[in-house]
């Protein structure tokens, strides 16, 4: 048997490649990460912004790029495509064909002067062709790898770039060559292609310049796209009054063979037309759809707001055909909306294009001899959503399916603890241990401060005179430094900060810019690498403080932007360095809830050597698995769940606990003390990471009858029935968003309009001669669940909207149970009289989430789920270090979701696990014991039991538990004797940043 290999190749650099690779990477493997492109980012980095958060994508996009670029343990390949795969899982020979750049990646330093100079333009792709770049370009300002690349297709050899390139990167004769890999797993993350809308030929893409697809507007809301960030149409520039967006273009099309949802249509549309209207408040907006499909975590709040907030107009109808007005080159719009013709003028017309599989999709399946489905995107069963047919082989992103970017960055996770619990034995291998260089003593010597003011694209620039403030603070004290820069979080700022660093001997820097909470640890990194302590470190948030909430006020918002720089250099004048504490790891997990998504997430950390109890607080395994009787598919859950209930027992690295629950929950990352209460005994557990996978619950209806009339059932009770053989109904008529989609509940809970279709096919496979009604308000059968719906219609499932003002009644009389529905169409009520009425109930909140929410010190969303670290990129992670979340207990969802995102807190957990010591915040509280009066004030106030009472000398003092310390300053602002002080936020630093603050009056009415 061959040894296995240490190392995984990533194939795609999108979001969903990047996260695989930073978890594997961190994990303690060697990481190849393949594109065909010159740079890694993907789609995500053509996005203006992203729902529901309305977060600027490249800003959060932005650190991870640089990250991935400059981990020690991430290969970067570009523009190269794999040739052949032989070998077999834990020990591939792969061979890739790598095309030419034409550019030494070793010499160019990005400076862009050969672009400058060039005299070719050609389209730029990354823009859409909405501008023109250069025969020889970078795909985007922030590219990473920020190294050139020639086109020559369109390169005329004149030899400009090669004569103006000081450093000599320019290679006129690189050729195609071959690399050769060896490793032990291969993780899938191609992507997808934007559908062509030029094969709607009725939407006349193509033909009239005005009719944009979704990425093109995208581009054109961007600051950094081909208007600056205007919001402008491209026949003549003007600024458009209407815009209409056209859902569904290559989506849900049976006549282009594209039957499938594309799921992240309708968000993408909404957020486009919200960011369109916060660009010009004048405008109008309207979606045209189908079925809104706001399924996700907190869509549906972010739909009502473009309604209600944003006068975003939306429009049931599936629009016919689109034309110009010849003398206006405005659009028509003509559609049917309750049954009559209607056509609308707008300026714009926007068309949200679905998801294609890649275009090399077939090739790549070919070469790696794995499946694909009917669609040609990458086949992959129920219950191993991130597995190939071929072992060793793992997926992840769209793929597999069309999906968003949590979810492609959740399935990245899962995809890398899949890859690495192969190879887990190999672990370290062939890892590199970054090294940085000595770090400075500055302790002796003046402060020099550097300040680095970003544009942002237009973000900030836009509004903030950028130039202004610069000028503005190389006048203040002790700055030696300062410049402005387009993008200060791009790979070569990150570089040019370092050179400034040691080029003016700088022993404090100031960023000026976005946010620190996405930010601030890729500018720490940057100036440890220049052998600065990260704690000389701090930014001035001139983006989300400033030019966003003054954006019609540049005047105004310039004068603050120097009012918070000039605050925040007085506090960097007296920044002193810090040691981030070293703590112990204990490798070993707490999984709570012992569903599906518990016993995935505790199998996978046992899978790859750790220890992992598994808290159930049931008297069995399973949770609601245990009621699921049959799939959309062929695979039988009961089966599945026996087998994964036996892996799970059988495993010597599990300890199952049942009928138990966790009643005390001490200590920090690393090194948690947990207290189990089994059976009524306590049992202490000492673990590194705990993992939330503790459900959610059906909702009992208090409506339509249900408890009243036996015949009024919940999807769950009628699976059961029908699971058993106890169905004999004629006509059975089912109500969707039963306790979903309300004031209560305004969410959606995603999973129930499947599991109707699910039972409605169940029913007329068993009985096709009875009458099935399904009452919805829009049918959310996201992704390849379509076909499924369109298999129901076609077997005579009938399908009848309601809205909220003509809800279903439900009647008892005389022993018969009549449902009436209006039906929009013809306006009229319609009985059904029906044997039995099956009742969408919604999923809600676990009655537990609460109790463990305050033990554990996390955040639960207003719907009361557990709420992550951040919506889009990490979808997994708490706030809190070291405890991550899946499953129900995150949000209502699918089985092989939540596998996918029990794998994904799994990989994220091992990042910890895998390390044998971890450093902790350094900023935190600090005791001066010849102060301290022993009062104990201190103690009870803080939220994390990081400061206890301790007997020094005979006295008690107050000691800090640096490893539990946040930070946050309660307890020195309880001390009634001055003793505690917040390191790195001391009073002498925060009273100079307010001083600093109020030196020069300034109003931002």
């Amino acid at each position: 048997m061959k040894e296995k290999v240490g190392a995984v190749l990533v194939v795609g650099g999108g979001i969903a490649g990047i996260q695989a690779s930073l978890d594997l990477a961190d994990s303690g493997f060697k990481v190849y990460l393949l594109d065909e492109s010159p740079s890694i980012g993907g789609t995500m980095t053509q996005l203006d912004k992203t729902f529901p958060t309305n977060d600027c994508a490249m800003c959060i996009l932005a650190p991870k790029l640089v990250t991935a670029g400059r981990h020690p343990n991430i290969e970067l390949i570009m523009g190269a495509e794999i040739k052949s795969v032989e070998g077999e899982e834990g020990h591939f020979q792969i061979t890739l064909v790598r095309k030419p750049r034409y550019i030494d990646e070793e010499k160019c330093t990005g400076c862009g002067v050969c672009a400058q100079e060039c005299p070719v333009e050609a389209i730029d792709e990354f823009n859409q062709g909405l501008s023109e770049r250069s025969a020889i370009y970078v795909k985007y300002p922030q590219a990473v790898p920020l190294v050139y690349a020639i086109d020559r297709d369109k390169c005329i050899g004149c030899g400009t770039c090669q004569e103006v390139c000081k450093a000599g990167a320019v290679q006129y004769d690189e050729k195609e060559k071959e690399i050769a890999l060896h490793v032990g797993s291969i993780i899938l993350a191609p992507g997808f292609e934007e559908f062509d809308p030029k094969l709607k030929r009725e939407y006349s893409y193509g033909q009239c310049s005005n009719v944009v697809s979704s990425i093109e507007f995208e581009r054109i809301l961007s600051a950094s796209g081909p208007y600056g960030g205007l919001v402008l149409r491209p026949s003549d520039g003007k600024v458009p009054r209407k815009i209409a967006f056209i859902q569904c273009v290559g989506s849900r099309d049976a006549k282009l063979g594209n039957n499938y949802c594309s799921s992240a249509c309708c968000m993408y549309a909404i957020k486009e037309a919200i960011i369109a209207r916060e660009h010009n408040p004048d405008l109008q907006c309207t979606i045209f759809f189908m079925d809104m499909r706001t399924y996700g975590k907190e869509f549906d709040a972010y739909y009502n707001r473009a309604e209600d907030e944003y006068e975003v107009k939306f429009v049931r109808s599936r629009v016919s055909h689109v034309e110009e007005v010849p003398e206006s080159q405005n659009l028509l719009v003509r559609y049917v909306e309750d049954g009559n013709p209607k056509t609308e003028e707008v300026d714009l017309v926007v068309l949200s294009v679905g998801m294609r599989p890649p275009k090399h999709a077939e090739e790549l399946a070919k070469t790696l001899d794995i499946k694909l489905n009917k669609y040609n995107f990458c086949y992959f069963e129920t219950f191993s959503p991130l597995e190939t047919s071929r072992p060793g082989i793992f997926v992840c992103g769209a793929f597999s399916s069309p999906k968003d970017i949590p979810e492609s960055v959740a399935q990245a996770s899962g995809a890398a603890v899949k890859a690495a619990s192969l190879i887990s034995s190999e672990r370290g291998m062939l890892a590199t241990v970054k090294e940085y260089p000595p770090e400075r003593d500055v302790s002796g010597e003046e402060p020099r401060i550097g300040v680095f003011v970003c544009h942002c694209g237009i973000n900030i620039g836009g509004i903030v005179n950028v130039p202004e403030v610069v000028e503005y603070v190389k006048a203040l004290p002790n700055v030696v430094y300062a410049e402005h820069n387009l993008y200060t979080c791009s790979q070569d700022t990150q570089k040019r900060i370092r050179e400034i660093i040691n080029e003016h001997n700088l022993n404090r820097v100031v960023v000026a810019s976005c946010t620190p909470r996405t930010h601030e640890p890729l500018f720490r990194e940057t100036i440890r690498e220049a052998g600065l302590n990260i704690y000389l470190f701090e930014m001035a948030n001139i983006r989300d403080q400033c030019s966003w909430v003054h954006i019609h006020e540049p005047e105004e918002a310039t004068k603050k932007a120097k009012d918070l720089v000039r605050s925040i250099v007085a506090k960097a004048r007296l920044m002193k360095p810090l040691k981030k504490p070293m703590i112990d790891v204990t490798p070993t997990g707490l999984v709570i809830g012992g569903g599906l998504s518990g016993m995935t997430a505790a199998l996978e950390l046992a899978k790859q050597g750790f220890e992992v109890h598994l808290v159930e607080k049931e008297k069995e395994l399973g949770g609601h698995l245990r009621h699921i009787h049959y799939l959309l598919g062929s695979e039988d859950p009961q089966e599945r769940l026996r087998s994964i209930i036996k892996e799970v027992t059988e495993n010597e690295k599990v300890h199952v606990y049942l009928n138990s629950e966790i009643s005390d929950v001490e200590g920090y990352v690393g090194g948690f003390k947990t207290t189990l209460n089994s059976d009524g005994k306590n049992k202490k557990i000492d673990h590194g990471i705990v993992i939330v996978a503790s459900g959610a619950m059906e909702y009992r209806p208090t409506e339509y009858l249900y408890g009243v009339n036996e015949r009024v059932l919940t999807q769950r009770e009628l699976e059961e029935k029908l699971a058993n053989g106890r169905f004999n109904a004629k006509t059975v008529a089912m109500i969707q968003c039963v306790g979903s989609r309300n004031k209560e509940h305004p969410y959606c809970s995603r999973i129930c309009c499947s599991q109707a279709v699910k039972n409605a096919l169940k029913i007329k496979e068993l009985s096709p001669e009875t009458d099935v009604y399904i009452l919805y308000k829009d049918m959310r059968t996201y992704g390849f669940l379509e076909d499924y719906y369109r298999e129901a219609a076609s077997k005579g499932v009938l399908f009848i909207r309601y809205d909220d003002e003509n809800k279903p009644r439900v009647i008892q009389e005389d022993g018969k149970l009549e449902v009436m529905v209006w039906e929009p169409v013809i306006k009229m009520w319609i009985p059904i009289e029906a044997d039995l009425l099956a009742l969408s109930a919604a999923t809600i909140l676990s009655s537990d989430n609460e109790r463990i929410a305050k033990m554990l010190k996390v955040p639960l969303s207003k719907d009361g789920f557990f709420l992550e670290a951040h919506m889009k990129l990490r979808p997994v992670d708490f706030a809190t270090d070291g405890v991550f979340l899946c499953g129900l207990a995150h949000w209502p969802k699918s089985i092989e979701e939540s596998i996918s995102q029990a794998c994904a807190a799994a990989a994220r957990a091992i990042t910890i696990l895998s390390k044998e010591a971890l450093e902790v915040e350094g900023a935190i509280a600090s005791v001066n014991e010849d102060f301290c009066g022993g009062c104990g004030f201190c103690e009870p106030v803080c939220e994390y039991g990081a400061i206890k009472m301790e007997e020094v000398d005979g006295k008690l003092r107050a000691h800090v538990i640096e490893a539990l310390c946040k930070g946050c300053g309660v307890c020195g602002s309880t001390c009634p004797s001055g003793a505690i002080s917040m390191l790195h936020f001391t009073d002498d630093q925060i009273l100079a940043q307010v001083r600093a603050a109020l030196k020069e009056e300034a109003k931002y009415d």
